[in-house]
């Protein structure tokens, strides 16, 4: 099992450093406005992804896709309660919680459009 998901695991294992770890350790990334949502929606469209593209073969129609979808989105808002929790420099928000369910639904929406162009060899 962790073969198959070794990518997941890899994307999740950085994105819990990335939303646990303080901003000191971080850094700041200039100032542009709404740079981290940008990364919340970047960094949760590449584990949704991951999961497809791990997973394509398995998904028989778009209901298994969606339902499967609800992990990382459950993930998601987790890291942010830990955020308020947890961490001391690091609060959760709700826009993050927006941009992350953003960065997934637009994966399922790509892998939508793509999938009838998409050919398995068998």
């Amino acid at each position: 099992m962790i073969k198959k998901n070794i990518f997941t695991i890899l994307t999740t294992l950085i994105i819990i450093y990335l939303s646990l770890a303080g901003s000191l350790t971080i850094g700041q990334v200039g100032n542009i406005p709404y740079i981290d949502k940008i990364g919340h929606f970047g960094l949760y469209f590449i584990l949704m992804a991951v999961i497809i593209l791990e997973h394509k073969n398995s998904f028989r129609n778009t209901r298994q896709l969606i339902l499967i979808s609800l992990i990382p989105l459950f993930f998601g808002t987790l890291m942010e309660l830990f955020q308020m929790l947890i961490t001391s420099d690091r609060r959760g928000e709700l826009l993050d919680a927006i941009a992350n369910s953003a960065g997934i639904i637009s994966a399922i929406l790509l892998w939508l459009l793509y999938r009838p162009y998409y050919r398995t060899e068998n």
